[in-house]
């Protein structure tokens, strides 16, 4: 497997892990949607590139090793500010949207902190922000399919658990599920997919990747389960379609992919508009 792997290019890697991204992304967006919770993934991007940076800072120091993979610091701050998120939640019963602000908050702050001590150029605090081809090492590989991987294969044995969750907790808490470890758990997921996704699209713009898959698929889906195969369909699309022309124009990868993402939204609005009007005339006419 390492031999494989060691044998791709920096285009076949990029390619591979955003294939993934575009799997994982609409398939946590369309259960973030109906628990209406889509903007936690803003607040733990943030809280992730804060954990990004301690990985630069704790290698460029040795203190305890010169190999930290950042993508895992990144991955340990986004669980440690998912299980915050749903802390506050519980503290701030009547207020639970002030959870996100405060960890969106924080990251921001301690972000800025540690890259100032940081030696890294510009250009390297750009890639993590917006992603790049050229980032995505053999290391960083090896995480995103192992904990994309493990990730795909609990949200589909979890499904049904998670689909009742999201629509009714009170009906699924009587129906003997644990409704509170489930949403542990699936904190814990939103913050792999998170990390997984920084090395395509970039920290600032994995929210959109998210989100935008999804509010696509929802003009054209009649279920949710259509809902999560058209958010695939369209994340797939929209990384693919962006990566290659991040590659042949030399622009930001995650930029090409989020305005890719764009597109297919504007499309579907229309097309959604379109056959409207098609039925609505036809409607008349009878």
């Amino acid at each position: 497997m390492m031999e494989v792997l060691e044998q791709l290019t920096f285009l076949e890697r990029g390619i591979i892990a955003g294939l993934v991204v575009g799997i994982l992304a609409p398939m946590m967006g369309a259960f973030l949607l109906v628990r209406r919770m889509t903007i936690i993934s803003e607040g733990l991007s943030q809280i992730t590139l804060a954990g990004i940076a301690t990985g630069v800072v704790i290698g460029q120091s040795g203190i305890f090793m010169q190999d930290v993979n950042p993508l895992i610091t990144g991955f340990l701050f986004a669980l440690a500010g998912a299980l915050i998120v749903e802390k506050l939640r519980s503290v701030y019963r009547y207020f639970q949207e002030l959870a996100v602000p405060i960890i969106l908050s924080a990251g921001l702050g301690i972000s800025a902190v540690l890259i100032s001590m940081s030696g890294m150029s510009s250009t390297e605090w750009f890639n993590f922000l917006f992603g790049s081809l050229l980032t995505v090492s053999i290391s960083d590989l090896i995480f995103i399919l192992s904990a994309g991987t493990v990730s795909f294969l609990i949200l589909i044995i979890l499904y049904k658990e998670w689909l009742s969750i999201s629509f009714d907790s009170e009906f699924a808490h009587t129906s003997g599920i644990a409704v509170k470890w489930m949403n542990l758990l699936f904190a814990v997921l939103v913050a792999a997919v998170i990390s997984v996704s920084i090395s395509v699209v970039g920290i600032l713009l994995v929210g959109a990747m998210i989100t935008l898959p999804v509010a696509a698929a929802l003009q054209v889906s009649h279920s949710f389960r259509q809902v999560i195969l058209f958010g695939i369909m369209f994340g797939e699309s929209a990384v693919i379609l962006g990566m290659l022309s991040s590659y042949y124009l030399n622009i930001a990868t995650g930029g090409m992919i989020v305005t890719a993402g764009i597109l297919i939204l504007l499309m579907a609005i229309m097309i959604k508009n379109l056959r409207y009007r098609i039925l609505k005339t036809s409607f008349e006419k009878a």
